[in-house]
């Protein structure tokens, strides 16, 4: 059977309804990491749900318990074919966020598979149960296809804590080095850049969160009788806030601006367009580093948010100097950028301000680094090419997403090249009520992803010795 075969076998495998009951089965399982009250139910999705769908596959399957006591483990299988042959690495989390029942429309609910035309609700449609259910179905049809064999070595890790910070994946991705060694990383994970068009992505912008506070002294003290001659906790923080990031978004302080953006990722991201779909937000076009485009401000350079900010009581203004002010900042940064400067620098940068009552501690948000492969990669032209020739269209490359995700634990910690062709779309409500998953990216996507492991198949010797030269 040839590649065609591979692809029509994957939206019969849609067209039959063989995937909506895959989905709804595991969509109905609610397996929330952040309560941290269902580790059964998430042990449960990975034994009940994922460990007898891929052992039909001829994956051996491990479960290995997680180094961080309290959250839920992890799914290692393989399917080792020859010796000598690429070996790819496949990724998925079956966590979901909290269910939020109650925010949900009416008719739908979070357990429970609905669909209303394009769109099929439930938690977990987009992120991530609807993503890996057409990974591993699309495995399953090239398996068909080619009498049997995938013609290279398959593993897959599906994590249970992802929506909780990922708590013990990089523990366990160090102890495991060996079981989870591979070629290359293809995941899914996140958005397309538009419903409509195939995306590739290489990695993902860090992320680093760190607090500014000022204490000054214990209590408020009446405005009119002490104002002029106490210092003003909230001003003293709105100045610090000021000197770091301007008033148009711009950061101020050099070291947490990226030196330039490489050629490679310049020339991928010009073919970039953000496109304003229903519900998404008015861009400001003149906020961000100036010279840019607004693809590069988002996929190419770093971002200075202030998350949060608090003086005085807000809720409720009394006439008082107020004695504390705090304020949480965000930095999203891009390769290049080394997180463990960020504190000293910004540390420094108040110092010569002035500031020096502006304290300065990272929060306990998790740091997520920054990684991104080469666009010149010869897994992305594979890849790019693969895309194209099953759907006839041109796939989005975005060197890396302008969120974060775990990739630091495949591209740094296991060292391979990370490919991301993600299933979903901007507004898909991930996180929110009324998640959903649209039925025709779906269908593409289970043709795209038998096209691409039918291709690896064929060209990953090939693909390895390109890369070895």
């Amino acid at each position: 059977m040839s590649r065609q075969d591979a692809v029509a076998r994957a939206a019969d495998y849609f067209d039959r309804g063989a995937f909506r009951a895959d989905l709804a089965r595991r969509v109905a399982m609610p397996t929330e990491s952040q309560t941290g009250n269902s580790l059964d139910v998430l042990r449960a999705y990975l034994t009940d749900e994922m460990i007898p769908t891929v052992e039909k596959l001829g994956f051996v399957c491990r479960i290995v318990e997680n180094p961080v006591p309290g959250y839920g483990p992890f799914l290692i299988a393989e399917r080792h074919e020859a010796d000598g042959l690429p070996t790819v690495l496949t990724y998925g989390h079956g966590d979901v966020v909290f269910g939020q029942d109650a925010g949900w429309r009416e008719g739908l609910a979070p357990w429970t598979l609905v669909e209303e035309g394009d769109r099929w609700y439930g938690r977990g449609t987009a992120d991530n149960k609807g993503q890996h259910t057409i990974n591993i179905a699309a495995l399953e049809q090239v398996m068909a296809a080619r009498g049997g064999t995938l013609g290279f070595n398959s593993k897959l890790l599906i994590e249970m804590g992802e929506e909780a910070g990922s708590p013990g994946l990089r523990e366990m991705a160090q102890q495991e080095r060996t079981a989870l060694a591979a070629d290359v990383l293809i995941g899914s994970d996140g958005p397309r850049l538009q419903a409509v068009r195939p995306t590739v992505f290489l990695g993902s912008r860090g992320a680093f969160n760190f607090e500014l506070e000022v204490k000054l002294r214990e209590g408020g003290h009446h405005s009119g009788n002490w104002g002029g001659v106490l210092a003003n906790a909230g001003t003293l923080l709105a100045h610090a806030i000021a000197t770091l990031v301007d008033s148009k978004g711009r950061i101020l302080v050099d070291g947490l601006k990226p030196t330039e953006i490489p050629a490679a990722v310049r020339a991928a991201l010009a073919d970039i367009k953000l496109e304003q779909g229903m519900g998404d937000p008015d861009i400001d076009p003149e906020w961000g580093e100036t010279g840019l485009t607004q693809a590069e401000k988002i996929f190419g350079w770093n971002t200075l948010e202030v998350l949060a900010f608090k003086t005085g009581a807000p809720e409720a203004p009394a006439n008082a100097v107020p004695p504390s002010a705090k304020a949480t900042m965000q930095l999203r940064f891009v390769v290049g950028t080394d997180p463990t400067t960020i504190i000293p620098l910004v540390e420094a940068h108040l110092a010569a301000h002035g500031l020096e009552r502006v304290s300065v501690k990272p929060s306990r948000m998790a740091t997520f680094e920054a990684t991104r492969v080469d666009p010149t990669d010869p897994w992305v032209s594979w890849a790019l090419a693969s895309i194209a020739t099953t759907t006839g269209k041109t796939p989005a490359l975005l060197p890396n997403l302008g969120g974060s995700l775990p990739n630091d634990v495949f591209a740094l910690i296991l060292g391979m090249p990370t490919v991301w062709v993600p299933h979903s779309y901007p507004a898909c409500s991930q996180h929110a009520p009324n998640e959903h998953l649209l039925a025709s990216v779906a269908r593409e996507a289970l043709q795209l992803m038998a096209g691409l492991f039918y291709d690896l198949g064929e060209d990953g010797p090939g693909i390895l010795k390109a890369r070895a030269k």
